[in-house]
């Protein structure tokens, strides 16, 4: 398995395997993150059954990844979310609906903001 997912168990989720690649995102635009010119984010499908996502990393620790909290959520309720947070990708509803109707791509899929 690579580092990356190794890295990544914080969040309470052991996988045995590199899951698959499905979209990549990189935001270049000085002040986006506080502290940052810009992110790179890659996103990957790992299906799993039901779990309490809370690793070993502390409460400060997330919150220097920007991580305030966890909660799960189903498509309807990402594309009905009225609140003043914001996910990423900022239409994450549009990539995920593709996502469920066809399944896995071929290689990672571009995404914007």
């Amino acid at each position: 398995m690579s580092q990356t997912f190794e890295r990544y168990r914080g969040v309470g989720l052991a996988i045995d395997a590199d899951p698959p690649h499905v979209w990549h995102q990189e935001v270049i635009e000085p002040g986006h993150a506080v502290g940052y010119d810009g992110v790179v984010n890659d996103y990957f499908l790992v299906r799993v059954a039901s779990f309490h996502p809370r690793g070993a990393m502390s409460d400060d620790e997330l919150a220097a990844e920007n991580v305030v909290g966890f909660r799960w959520w189903r498509l309807s309720d990402i594309a009905d979310y009225c609140g003043p947070d914001v996910f990423s990708p900022r239409d994450l509803a549009a990539p995920l609906a593709a996502l469920i109707a066809v399944g896995v791509p071929a290689r990672p899929v571009p995404l914007g903001l």
